[in-house]
């Protein structure tokens, strides 16, 4: 456990905004790529958050690291918030907010894909895919996790999380085909290749 999630778990709370500060845009991002829904996403944002600052005794840095404990945490309540709530696509541009990711100041994150040459075509592929490919496909791509972490954050071995991840590439690499995109330039663009 690092200094900072110990002094976190003794009540300091400037340790407890640091953690909220660090770990913050990576839980939204996953949260509104989840439910497309950016008030959605804030919510089940702060929800995890919450619960995770309650429960900080609760985490086991030798079972995950703590952004895959997150996770783990936030794809929960992104399914509870699907399970109460009918969600509607929405357009990206519903996504626009104020926002930084790793030194770089972005508009929304319509901006985030875009910067990675990512389009509507690919986004609404991956928005297609069932739940448990789009959680998996997610969480490699937009969370940079492993695969032994996706499957720690979804509840499933690392194994079946490395199949859901090859499983949604392969649903997106026919859908984009289907719809006549250069599936090779959308895929390298994603880094799926």
């Amino acid at each position: 456990m690092t200094d900072l999630l110990r002094a976190a778990l003794g009540g300091d709370d400037s340790a407890a905004e640091a953690i909220f500060r660090q770990h913050s845009p990576a839980v939204f991002r996953l949260a509104a790529s989840l439910l497309n829904d950016a008030d959605d996403a804030e919510e089940v944002a702060q929800d995890t958050f919450v619960y995770a600052l309650k429960n900080l005794g609760r985490y086991d840095p030798a079972r995950s690291a703590f952004q895959t404990w997150l996770f783990t945490i936030a794809i929960s309540r992104c399914r509870n918030k699907r399970r109460r709530k009918w969600l509607e696509t929405v357009p990206l541009a519903w996504f626009a907010r104020n926002e930084t990711r790793r030194g770089t100041s972005l508009r929304s994150l319509e901006d985030w894909l875009a910067a990675r040459g990512v389009q509507r075509e690919l986004w609404s592929a991956v928005q297609s895919l069932s739940p448990k490919l789009r959680e998996a496909v997610l969480l490699r791509f937009v969370g940079g996790l492993a695969y032994a972490e996706i499957g720690e954050a979804v509840d499933c071995g690392a194994k079946a999380a490395e199949s859901r991840v090859r499983t949604g590439i392969a649903a997106l690499r026919k859908q984009l085909a289907a719809q006549g995109a250069s599936q090779q330039d959308w895929l390298e663009a994603m880094d799926l290749t």
